[in-house]
Formats: structure tokens, C-alpha cells, sequence
């Protein structure tokens, strides 16, 4: 048997008889790619020796065609033994016996296999591979990428593996190189995809197994560039050159040379995707998320026509970017969603659509636009970016090559438009605000003025009906004019109208005439949408009035129906009845089912209204403590069925609502997620009333699980600098005891640790003025951790023996279990590994005992750490990996990349510098514990194990790095990190 002719990878097969299935009906199944191995029905099948199992496989990687026994022979033995023929006849013998009548036959003095197709798994592979290939080439990059990920997800280790003889070690090479090409074509179509940030661990970790495939240095030198860490890229360029002149006596390939000279000249179209078909991605989604078209509307035919034209023309030409601009309720958003709609045809790939809340205080942030619009192109959550930039880039790059239209409404200003706009010829962007953008360049400028007295008649008699009109022409005109002839308060009075079937036009025009219902202190540019809102307001019935008052003093983007309830001191159905008769009047918008938004004008205007209308003022003051109370008493029941038997709870002020019920954790959790802004927007709005100023305060203790997210982090810290500040300035030193506290949690997870010193001490002092036991608990705890990042353990352990007296002295005992893993990594770091091991365990047993899974994880996180400390390796990882399944299952990002980070570690010291690199990578990706100290610490990893590599400039670069980081820090660890640059200096 010719040893090399090989398996037959795709367009290579021989065509060759098969049956459908063997003699009595029974399925079989076949593996090569991996262990040899046989399924009937689904049933295990005896394996047989390792000279029978390699002639199975000799027998199957032919695909039907005959064997000859002296082939065979060739193929098992490289010195054939002397009864060599007898032995391949038992063999078959016996595989006959095992897997049944008609599937192994005999023929032309040799033998063959007939098995039905799909029935081995390298056949299944080729068919993937094939299918990726040709759906590469008709432009279907995530239908390629996601066949290959099904081609590769077949193998199962080594293949053939443990097969003795010639053949067996050939196949292995050859099938190992074929699943090496598949691997790289995956990781080409992850670039191309923008998934470069994640492509990085893995192309590390491949570079290192295979040094000399300078196809895989240019994909990471691509991902690494495309990642924004362009000198780790040229890096790699240096260690591929010196590798290739040491090893082989050559330079590196021109593509190799001309990608480095691409990265130093800052190429942009390196930053783009590598496709080479214009194309659109056939299984790729499209969004269709524009808003309904009015089925009412009316007029602007000049606009229509000019912006139908604009983005009609930018079919194969250059990107269309039209901004519309004017006052509120002027009809910008209905004017661009008509339009965007009307242009559909021409955008086949999908339309996106956001609002931007450009005029509230709170804008849309770009880079969670962008997350939302990334996932609605079909990136997965795991594949979008941390950064802004880095989420601009991969949204350009999915959307080269398609014909999208991106619909951005109410902006706040060109710099935040900017990152949203697609950058590709082929699409178009429109978008509304209130300011003209003429810093927005190449942008085609509309100010929408209102409508003209023709127009506005034309919307009023859609709305009320043209008998109505006809007859009353004159008190119509009347209506009109005095809206403004704006469109949305002709919207507004005009819907009152169509609802009231006993008024006529006359007594619509009489009230609207009374100008003393309209807000005489409104500046003159915004006077007539103010009034607009008057004539809604006006018309509303007095329970109406007064949720519409109400739900405009929070200040949340937006707000559930349990919360409206809570603020209107009414049962959810009755509720529910009033913003859906609000939504009915345009007054509300209904953002999501049980959630609830006004427009951000109708929120200012319904906030004067209850300033004007809600008396006694103690009303107003009121509202917002019930929804302070409530959610209070939610988020209190999501701490404590997060930790149960933790005292936090007992400690927080009383809430005078008893909240929300959750059947679940994970309902819970949903739950704090989706309030987030809303909670957060509480606490900061409650912080003004020195009466709320505490349970603002505990609200922010008690969703202490927002700050650890990632998605929340930056907003938990603001709201905990004001809930700080709140406290100092009214002198309540119970509020900003804890408010400190928490704000040392805040930066110890921000890595910095000397505002975090300085916070907790000042809690410290504060606590003994306070008499508060939480804050006694607390911040000693926190002061321990402060200790034990600075290297001062001492201090630490000092700290961390308080707290867990003090925990005890509580009957805290979730609190006590934190303060003895705290204080046993401590302990570590004194080389005291035992007492270290004795500590983390008394406070697994305590978590165990509560049932405290997610803090079970931190348990197991410590104890990992101190078995790495004294060598023991496999322990060490197999705790880490049991607290890296709890962490992903709680949401928990940032200990998922802090876990990742110290099993880089154990790698490094178990001397597997691959794994340990791509570790280290999958860390920088997913985000960290620590800021950039942390972040220093992990680049300081990834470069002990690119050095341990080969890879000594990319070392370099990632040390250079990490030195600047900890310098800027005044870290002790700079000096580490000194004596490493020091060698490659000299």
C-alpha cells in the first residue's frame, strides 16, 4: 500500500461503491479523528488490539476501495513479522464478528469496507470543509466560518491516535496538517469578521506549537494590530525573522515583510477586513428596526423627495449621511423613519435604528450603541469589543461590503454621531437632532421648520375626519395656528378631538385660545412645543394628570410598571391602565412591554407641571421615596438571595415597600441588570433629600453587584462619588461611612489602591463616630485587601483578623467566611501556605453551608492561589476552573478574566508557556479585577511566556508595557519588570 496516498481531503475523493447499511440493519459509525473507534446503533463496539483497530483504520481512510493484503502488511509492520498474512486474516476475522455481516468484505484477494455515507467522521469533515469553501466564495463569511467550526468541532484529540505502524504515523501528519489549514482558513474568517481581540489567544497559542508557519505569524501580527497593540505586532515580525535566519537560513515571506511595513505606516485599510468579496454575507442577519411609519403622514413632499433622491444616489457610489434638524416635535423622527422606510429597496442588508436621547442628561453612550448594533449584525456577545474605538472599528468592518441604512435619532452632537456612522460606500445614515451638525463632515444639512398652514390642515383632517373639518373650517385653521402649526401638538389635540365625539372643533379652538394655559415663563425658541404639551395636559382626566406629573420626576431613561406603581401608590392593573392611556395620548412612549419612556421634552414639561400643579410640595417628595422604597426592598431581596445569612440586609435602612419576589436567582439577577440605569439614576436624584439620603445610600449597598458587571461599573462609581459627597456635605457620618466603603470596593476593583487606602481609612474613623457595625465590618475587611495589593501584609493581616472578629461579633458569617479567604491569601503571600490552606477552607464550609454558590467561587479562587503558591499545580487548576463555570454562570466578566489570569500563572510555573499565553490573552480580553495594575500584571505573564517561546521581542513589547503602567502606578512591581527588560537592553 502506497504509505502517502492519504486520506482524500475535499475535491480529492475517489468515488467508490457503498452500501446503505450492512446486513441486518444495523447503523455504524466510525471515528478517525481521534481514538479508532466503532458505534453500532449508537452502542459502543469492542476496540480490539492496536494492530486490529490500525488496519480498521488503513481500511476506512481508503473510503471503499480494496486493500491487498500485502498492503496491509505494508501498512501495520514495518518489518513484517513471519506470520505477517495470518495475523491480517484474524484481524479481519474478528472485525467481522464485531461489527456484522456485509460491512467488511472480502474481494480481488484483499479487503474493503462498505459503510454507508456520513457514517466516518473524516468523511463528515470534508463535506463541512467543502460546503465552507464554497460558501466563502459566494461572499457567506459567517455561514464559512460557522461549516469549519462544525468540520473542526469533529476532531477529538489526536487522530488515529495510538496506531501502531508506517501508516498510522503517516495519516497523523498528514490529517494534522489538514486540520491546521482548516484552523487557520477559521481564524482568516474570525479577522475577517472583526473578531481579532479574541482571535489573539489563539493564534499566541498556535504560533507557539507551530514557530515556522509564518501563515499564522500574519494572522497575528493582523489581530494583535487590528486590537491596538500595534508594537506587539512588529514584534512579532522580529521574532519571526531572527526564528526563520536561526532555523533556516531564510528571510520571511514578502507577504510577511509587506504586512510589517503595512503596521508601521499605519495603514487604514489594514484596520478593515480582509474580504475579498463585495458580496453580502447570504446568512448574515438583517435588522429591520426601523419604527412604524405613521399611516397619517402627511406633507413635507419637498423633504420626502430631496431625501428619497439622496440615499437612492448612494447605491454603489459613497456613503450618504443626511442630518435633520429643528425643534422638538417638529416631526424630524417622522419624517426620517417615512423616508427610511420609502428606501428600504435600496438597503437589502438592513436597517438600524436608535434612539439617542440627545436632549436628555443622560446620552445614549456610542460604544453601547454600538454593542446593540454589533449584535444586531450578528456579532456575538463573546466577539464584541471592550472600547469604543475598538467596537467602531469591528462595526465599519461587519458592515463593508453590505447595503445598510442606519437610522440615528435625536442626537445630542456630531462627536457623538461620529463612531456611529458606517464608513463604507454602499450605505447611508440619517439623522435627526435639534442642533444643526455643521461640524459633522460631508453631512447633507435639512432644518425642518414646522408645517405650513396647508400641511397642518391636511394632518388635522387625517386625524379628526374631513365632515368635521368641512364643516368647521375656520375654528380648524383656528386649531392649527394655535399649535404652532407644529405637528406633534396637532398630533396631540387632534387625538383628544378624535376621542371625543360630543365635542365640536369651536370648543377645541376656544380652549386653545386661552393663552393663560400655556407656560409664560418658556423661552421664546422653545415656546411652542412647551404649549403643545399644555393642550395634551390640559385635556387629560385628573388621575391622568397625576401619574403624568409623577412619572416625570424620576429621573431613569425609563421606568417598569412595578416602579410607576410604586411611585403612583396604585395596584399594577390600575397602573398599567394609566401610562397605556398616557401612550395613547403621545404623551408616553412604551419603550418595551411593562416599560415605559417619555419623550425627553415631555419629561421636562411633565416635571414643571408637577412643580406648578402637585400640592403640597411634600406630594412630589413623596413619590420619589416610594420609588426609592421600592427599589430598596427589590434590590435587598436580590442581595439576599444572592448571599443568603449575609447581615448586609439586616444592617440597610427600612424600606416602606416590600418590593418585588423572584422564584430564582437568575430572575433576580435579570431583574438588577435590566434596572440598572434606573436604580442608579435613583440613587443619585434621592441623594438631594437629607431625609432619603440614607436609603439612597443602602440602595447602592445593596446593588453592589452592578459594580463588578463591567457594563456598569463606571456609572456605580459616579453614583458612589455623589452618594460620598452627599453624605460629607451633610455632615451624616452613619451615610458616609458606608458611602467611603463602598467606594474603596469600588477602586480596589480599579486597581487603585491609594484612593482606596484613603477612603477606608476615613470609613474607619468615620465608623467609630457612627457606631455603624457595617462599616466596622466593612472597611476593615476592604483595608486588608488595600494591604495585601500594596504589598504591605502585615498591615493586611492586621486588618483582615479585625474584620473577622467583627464579622463574628455581627453573626455574619458570609461576612467572616470573605474576611478568612481574604486574610488566607495574605498568608500566601508570607509563605505561611498552610495556615493559608486551614483559613480557605473554614470559609468554603461556611459558604457550602449557606448554599453561597457565586461567593463559593471567590472561596475557591483563594484557595487556587495558595495552592499555586506551594507548587501544586493540578489542585490549583482544578479550583480555579470549578470558580471560573461559577463565575461565567453569575454574569461576573471581570473575575472571569482575573480567573483566566491566574491560571496563566499556574501554567507559566508548571512550565507550559502556551497554554499560559493564551490564558494571559483570553484575560486582556475579557476584562480584569484591578485596572491597569492588574493589567501590567498580566502583560508581565504573557511576556515570561512569550519569552519561555521564542518570541523574545514580543516579550519585550508587552514588558514595556506593563513597566509604563506601573510606573504610572508608583507600583513595586516596576522593578520586577526592569530586571527582565534588562538582558534584552543589554
Amino acid at each position: 500500500m502506497d504509505r502517502d496516498s492519504g486520506p482524500r481531503v475535499p475535491g480529492q475523493r475517489i468515488p467508490a461503491a457503498r452500501a446503505q447499511e450492512p446486513d441486518g440493519g444495523r447503523r455504524l459509525r466510525f471515528s478517525v479523528l481521534g481514538p479508532v473507534r466503532a458505534w453500532s446503533d449508537g452502542e459502543a463496539l469492542p476496540p480490539g488490539s492496536p494492530q486490529q483497530r490500525a488496519m480498521l483504520a488503513a481500511l476506512l481512510l481508503r473510503e471503499g476501495r480494496t486493500a491487498t493484503a500485502a498492503e496491509l502488511i505494508d501498512a501495520l509492520w514495518e518489518e513484517p513479522p513471519a506470520r505477517a498474512l495470518a495475523a491480517v486474516r484474524t484481524y479481519a476475522s474478528r472485525l467481522r464478528k464485531v461489527l456484522g455481516p456485509g460491512a467488511l468484505v472480502s474481494e480481488a484477494g484483499g479487503y474493503a469496507m462498505r459503510t454507508p455515507d456520513g457514517s466516518l467522521d473524516l468523511q463528515v469533515a470534508h463535506d463541512l470543509a467543502a460546503k465552507a469553501e464554497k460558501a466563502r466564495a459566494a461572499g457567506d463569511r459567517r455561514g464559512a466560518r460557522a461549516l469549519l467550526e462544525q468540520s473542526l468541532g469533529l476532531w477529538d484529540g489526536e487522530p488515529l491516535a495510538h496506531l501502531p505502524g508506517p501508516f498510522a504515523e503517516t495519516q497523523r501528519v498528514r490529517l494534522g496538517e489538514w486540520r491546521l489549514g482548516l484552523v487557520e482558513q477559521r481564524l482568516d474568517l474570525d479577522l475577517e469578521l472583526g473578531s481579532h481581540a479574541e482571535a489573539v489567544s489563539e493564534l499566541t497559542a498556535l504560533t507557539a506549537g507551530h514557530p515556522l508557519r509564518e501563515r499564522l505569524r500574519e494572522l497575528l501580527m493582523v489581530a494583535l494590530y487590528r486590537s491596538g497593540r500595534q508594537a506587539e505586532a512588529l514584534a512579532v515580525y522580529t521574532d519571526t525573522r531572527q526564528l526563520l535566519a536561526e532555523e533556516l537560513g531564510v528571510d520571511p515571506r514578502p507577504e510577511l515583510t509587506e504586512l510589517q511595513h503595512a503596521i508601521l505606516n499605519a495603514d487604514e485599510e489594514l484596520a478593515r477586513p480582509v474580504v475579498l468579496h463585495s458580496v453580502p454575507d447570504l446568512a448574515a442577519p438583517r435588522p429591520a428596526q426601523l419604527p412604524a411609519t405613521v399611516p397619517d403622514f402627511t406633507g413635507r413632499a419637498a423633504f420626502v423627495a430631496e431625501l428619497g433622491e439622496l440615499l437612492a444616489l448612494s447605491e454603489g457610489s459613497v456613503m450618504a449621511v443626511s442630518a435633520l434638524a429643528g425643534i422638538g416635535g417638529v416631526g424630524k423622527t417622522t419624517l426620517a423613519v417615512h423616508v427610511a422606510h420609502a428606501a428600504r429597496p435600496h438597503f437589502p442588508d438592513g436597517q438600524l435604528y436608535v434612539d439617542l436621547q440627545g436632549s436628555s442628561a443622560a446620552a445614549a453612550d456610542p460604544a453601547t450603541v454600538l454593542g446593540s448594533f454589533l449584535r444586531a449584525l450578528g456579532t456575538p456577545d463573546r466577539s464584541v469589543p471592550e472600547t469604543l474605538e475598538e467596537r467602531a472599528a469591528l462595526y465599519r468592518s461587519t458592515l463593508d461590503g453590505r447595503r445598510v441604512l442606519v437610522l440615528l435619532d435625536n442626537a445630542r452632537d456630531a462627536a457623538q454621531v461620529r463612531p456611529l456612522l458606517p464608513g463604507t460606500t454602499g450605505c447611508a445614515a440619517l439623522i435627526t437632532g435639534r442642533t444643526r451638525m455643521v461640524d459633522l463632515a460631508g453631512a447633507h444639512l435639512v432644518d425642518l421648520d414646522v408645517m405650513s398652514p396647508a400641511e397642518a390642515l391636511d394632518l388635522f383632517t387625517k386625524i379628526v375626519g374631513i365632515e368635521r373639518v368641512r364643516s368647521e373650517r375656520e375654528a380648524s385653521l383656528d386649531v392649527v395656528a394655535a399649535c404652532g402649526f407644529l405637528p406633534l401638538a396637532i398630533r396631540i389635540a387632534a387625538s383628544r378631538l378624535a376621542a371625543r365625539r360630543t365635542w365640536t372643533v369651536s370648543v377645541l379652538a376656544s380652549k386653545l385660545a386661552d393663552e393663560r394655559r400655556r407656560l409664560d415663563e418658556l423661552q421664546a425658541g422653545d415656546l411652542a412645543v412647551k404649549a403643545t404639551f399644555e393642550l395634551g395636559y390640559g385635556q387629560l382626566e385628573p388621575a391622568q394628570s397625576r401619574a403624568f406629573r409623577l412619572l416625570g420626576l424620576a429621573d431613569g431613561p425609563d421606568i417598569s410598571l412595578a416602579a410607576a406603581a410604586a411611585v403612583f401608590d396604585l395596584p399594577p392593573d390600575r397602573t398599567e391602565d394609566l401610562l397605556e392611556s398616557l401612550v395613547d395620548t403621545s404623551l408616553l412612549e412604551s419603550a418595551a412591554p411593562g416599560r415605559y419612556r417619555f419623550h425627553d421634552l415631555v419629561r421636562l414639561y411633565a416635571r414643571a407641571c408637577a412643580e406648578r400643579d402637585e400640592h403640597p410640595p411634600a406630594r412630589r417628595r413623596e413619590a420619589l421615596e416610594r420609588l426609592l422604597d421600592f427599589y430598596l426592598a427589590t434590590a435587598s431581596r436580590v442581595y439576599g438571595m444572592e448571599r443568603p445569612g449575609d447581615r448586609t440586609v439586616a444592617h440597610l435602612e427600612r424600606a416602606r415597600d416590600t418590593g418585588l419576589s423572584f422564584p430564582s436567582r437568575t430572575e433576580a439577577l435579570d431583574w438588577l441588570y435590566a434596572e440598572a440605569a434606573s436604580i442608579l439614576a435613583c440613587v443619585r436624584q434621592s441623594l438631594a433629600q437629607p431625609t432619603l439620603l440614607r436609603r439612597a445610600v443602602d440602595l447602592l449597598l445593596a446593588a453592589k453587584d452592578l459594580s463588578e458587571s463591567g457594563a456598569n461599573s463606571r456609572a456605580y462609581e459616579v453614583a458612589a462619588l455623589a452618594a460620598r459627597d452627599a453624605a460629607h456635605a451633610a455632615g451624616d457620618a452613619h451615610a458616609e461611612g458606608r458611602a467611603r466603603t463602598t467606594l474603596t470596593q469600588v477602586y480596589i476593583k480599579a486597581g487603585r489602591f491609594d484612593e482606596a487606602d484613603d477612603e477606608a481609612r476615613r470609613a474607619v474613623a468615620l465608623r467609630e463616630a457612627a457606631q455603624d457595625v457595617w462599616t466596622h465590618c466593612n472597611a476593615a475587611n476592604e483595608r486588608g485587601i488595600v494591604a495585601l495589593c500594596q504589598g504591605r501584609f502585615r498591615d493586611g493581616e492586621s486588618h483582615l483578623l479585625e474584620a473577622i472578629a467583627a464579622f463574628r461579633g455581627d453573626g455574619n458569617a458570609p461576612g467572616e467566611a470573605s474576611a478568612l479567604c481574604n486574610l488566607s491569601r495574605v498568608l500566601v503571600s508570607m509563605d505561611r501556605t498552610e495556615e493559608a490552606v486551614e483559613l480557605v477552607r473554614r470559609g468554603m464550609a461556611i459558604y457550602d453551608d449557606l448554599g453561597l454558590t457565586l461567593r463559593l467561587a471567590n472561596a475557591r479562587f483563594a484557595l487556587g492561589i495558595a495552592y499555586a503558591h506551594s507548587g501544586r499545580h493540578v489542585e490549583a487548576l482544578k479550583e480555579f476552573n470549578e470558580a471560573l463555570n461559577i463565575f461565567e454562570e453569575n454574569r461576573q466578566r471581570l473575575w472571569q478574566g482575573t480567573t483566566h489570569f491566574r491560571i496563566a500563572q499556574v501554567h507559566l510555573a508548571a512550565k507550559r508557556p502556551p497554554l499560559a499565553a493564551r490564558f494571559a490573552e483570553q484575560a486582556l480580553t475579557l476584562g480584569f479585577i484591578g485596572g491597569e495594575w492588574m493589567r501590567a500584571n498580566i502583560l508581565t505573564v504573557l511576556g515570561k511566556a512569550l519569552d519561555a517561546l521564542g518570541q523574545p521581542e514580543r516579550a519585550r513589547a508587552c514588558w514595556q508595557e506593563a513597566l509604563a503602567l506601573y510606573e504610572a502606578a508608583d507600583a513595586d512591581e516596576a522593578a520586577e519588570v526592569r530586571v527582565l527588560l534588562t538582558p534584552l537592553a543589554a
